[in-house]
C-alpha cells in the first residue's frame, strides 16, 4: 500500500494506475469496520482504491469535539495494509486549504434545514468544502459514503449533481456491533457504562419502525422514541425525527407509499451519537 504524503506522491501515483477505474474512500481515522466495509465495496468494484485520512476542521462546530476526535493513525494504516487498499492519501491543512481554513457557500437546497444542519451551523459547508476539494485533486470515478451519516450522503449526491462533477456516488450500508450500535470513530470515548446503554438507542429505534402501524401519528412515534431513550442512565435525546428519504422533509403522516427514516441524534456521556433506520 502507497502512502501518499503529499500532492506530487499522490500525482506520481494516479500517473501508475494504467487508465484503471479508482474509487475514493474519504475518511477522518479511527478506522473500524464500518469504514473497512466501505474500502472492501470499492476492492470489490474491480477499482483501484484510495484512501483518505484528515481530520477536517471546517466541520465541526465544537472546537472541543475536534480536540477529542480520536487518532489512531498507525493502527488505521495497519488495518488498511491487510485489507489491500492500493493507497491511502495523508494531505495536511496546508494543501486543502493553502488560502486559509475556509468553507466555501453551497445551495443545499433543503437538504440542510433539519437535523444536522439545524444544530450544527457550517458543519456541512464545511463537509462539502472538503470533499470537493478531494473530488477536485483526486478526480474518482466513484465515492463511497456510509449510510450512518444519511444527511450527509444526500448532501453530497446534491453537491455532485447541482455542480457537475463527473463522480458517482455509491452509498455504503451501516455496519452496526452486535447488539445494534452504529459503528463510530466516537464509540471509542464511551465509558463501559455508557457503552451498555447506547445499544438503546437502536434497540428502541428498532423496535419502533417494526410497529410503527402501532402509532396514531408521526409525533406519537417520535414522542415513544424520545421517552424510552431519555429513560436509560447516560442518554438524553436532541432530536428523533422522521423524514423523506429524498428531500429529508419531516413527513406528516405514517404513509408507507412514501419511502422515509428515523434519525435520532443521542448524547451519550459527553459523546454525541447520530443513527437512523428506514421507516418504511
Amino acid at each position: 500500500m502507497r502512502r501518499l504524503h503529499s500532492l506530487e506522491d499522490l500525482k506520481q501515483w494516479q500517473s501508475s494506475l494504467g487508465g484503471a477505474p479508482l474509487g475514493f474512500v474519504p475518511t477522518m481515522g479511527a478506522l473500524h469496520e464500518g469504514h473497512l466495509s466501505l474500502v472492501r465495496m470499492s476492492l470489490a468494484r474491480g477499482a483501484k482504491t484510495l484512501t483518505s485520512i484528515y481530520v477536517n476542521p471546517t466541520q465541526f462546530n465544537n472546537p472541543e469535539d475536534l480536540a477529542k476526535y480520536p487518532n489512531t493513525l498507525e493502527q488505521d494504516l495497519e488495518m488498511l495494509e491487510e485489507l489491500g487498499c492500493d493507497a491511502v492519501f495523508l494531505p495536511t491543512a496546508d494543501m486543502l486549504y493553502p488560502n486559509g481554513l475556509k468553507s466555501r457557500e453551497f445551495n443545499f437546497g433543503c437538504l440542510d434545514l433539519n437535523m444536522e444542519g439545524a444544530g450544527r451551523p457550517g458543519h456541512f459547508e464545511g463537509m462539502a468544502t472538503v470533499v470537493t476539494k478531494f473530488f477536485e485533486i483526486i478526480k474518482p470515478d466513484f465515492a463511497i459514503f456510509g449510510e450512518k451519516d444519511y444527511q450527509q450522503l444526500c448532501i453530497v449526491r446534491h453537491v455532485v449533481a447541482e455542480e457537475n462533477w463527473p463522480v458517482e456516488i455509491v452509498p455504503g450500508p451501516i455496519v452496526r456491533e452486535p447488539d445494534g450500535l452504529a459503528m463510530s470513530s466516537r464509540n471509542l470515548r464511551l465509558s463501559e457504562d455508557e457503552r451498555v446503554s447506547a445499544a438503546h438507542i437502536y434497540a428502541t429505534l428498532a423496535t419502533a419502525t417494526e410497529n410503527w402501524k402501532k402509532f396514531a401519528t408521526v409525533e406519537a412515534l417520535e414522542k415513544h422514541c424520545a421517552d424510552a431513550i431519555n429513560a436509560v442512565p447516560h442518554l438524553s435525546v436532541e432530536y428523533i425525527t422522521c423524514c423523506d428519504q429524498r428531500e429529508l422533509q419531516p413527513i406528516r403522516e405514517l404513509d408507507p407509499k412514501v419511502p422515509s427514516r428515523i434519525f435520532a441524534a443521542v448524547q451519550c456521556g459527553k459523546v454525541r451519537l447520530i443513527d437512523n433506520l428506514p421507516l418504511f
